[in-house]
């Protein structure tokens, strides 16, 4: 009795866990692992790496832009982050994740994009809002709102016109990058760019770039992840290349406010 009884509950727990398993994961991997207890096939090691960074990178995404927000409302400025490259940035970032939305990819895959693009949105309404464009700041977040619908409804935007607005993603981050690296080098800081935030994206999309291409398969996606990195990686490199330049900036405009 009891022995029928731990069997059942073995079994139980067996497809409990197998179903758990594949929400997240392929099936065929689930089944190796929880029923073939095989935990070494190189495919499904794969797919369990590409996995568990894909969800990793979404739960750092969550807070990854934060520190940049936390900035600017304490210096109630967003002085050294040019908008025109904020603006480029989300607009890349809101046409990857709605093409990928479309296209019915993993969420591990992109998740992230939707934190990022909140995330950057709000980045481009609090520059507005302290460079007293209060107006134009609450424009920008109806327009905004209004493009996102339009992107993710099934059939106002066809699936080809979102495929060539997924190649614009390339042009659109690196020439956002390369606006605000240009603005930095004429500046010679990084005014409130923060460090944080530059060295978590840029080690976020360096890990999509094998997320990408274990998951989706898309090299149109991971070449721009690829381009995208290396634009990050010119920002993160700026941020420590000023940095002392940057906080001599930074203690001037505090003795020009207290004063």
């Amino acid at each position: 009795m009891a022995g029928n009884l731990f069997n059942h509950f073995a079994v139980d727990i067996n497809k409990q866990t197998t179903v758990f398993c594949n929400q997240f994961f392929d099936q065929g991997c689930c089944k190796k692992w929880i029923n073939n207890l095989d935990i070494q096939d190189p495919d499904c090691l794969k797919v369990l790496v590409a996995k568990t960074l894909g969800y990793g990178i979404i739960v750092g995404a969550s807070a990854v832009k934060l520190p940049q927000v936390f900035k600017i409302l304490g210096a109630k400025s967003g002085v050294g982050i040019t908008i025109f490259g904020v603006l480029l940035e989300l607009m890349a970032i809101t046409f990857n994740s709605c093409y990928s939305y479309r296209n019915n990819f993993p969420f591990s895959a992109w998740g992230e994009a939707i934190f990022l693009a909140i995330e950057t949105a709000l980045i481009a309404f609090l520059v507005m809002w302290f460079d007293d464009k209060k107006g134009r700041a609450m424009t920008f977040v109806g327009l905004y709102a209004c493009l996102v619908y339009t992107l993710t409804h099934p059939t106002l935007v066809p699936k080809d016109i979102m495929w060539w607005l997924q190649s614009s993603v390339l042009p659109l981050a690196v020439t956002g990058k390369s606006i605000q690296a240009f603005k930095n080098y004429r500046a010679q800081h990084t005014g409130q760019l923060s460090a944080v935030t530059a060295w978590a994206i840029l080690a976020g999309s360096c890990a999509r770039i094998f997320t990408t291409i274990q998951e989706t398969g898309d090299l149109l996606t991971a070449v721009t992840f690829a381009f995208a990195a290396a634009a990050n990686a010119v920002i993160a490199l700026q941020v420590l290349y000023y940095w002392k330049s940057t906080q001599k900036f930074m203690e001037k405009g505090r003795k020009k406010k207290a004063n």
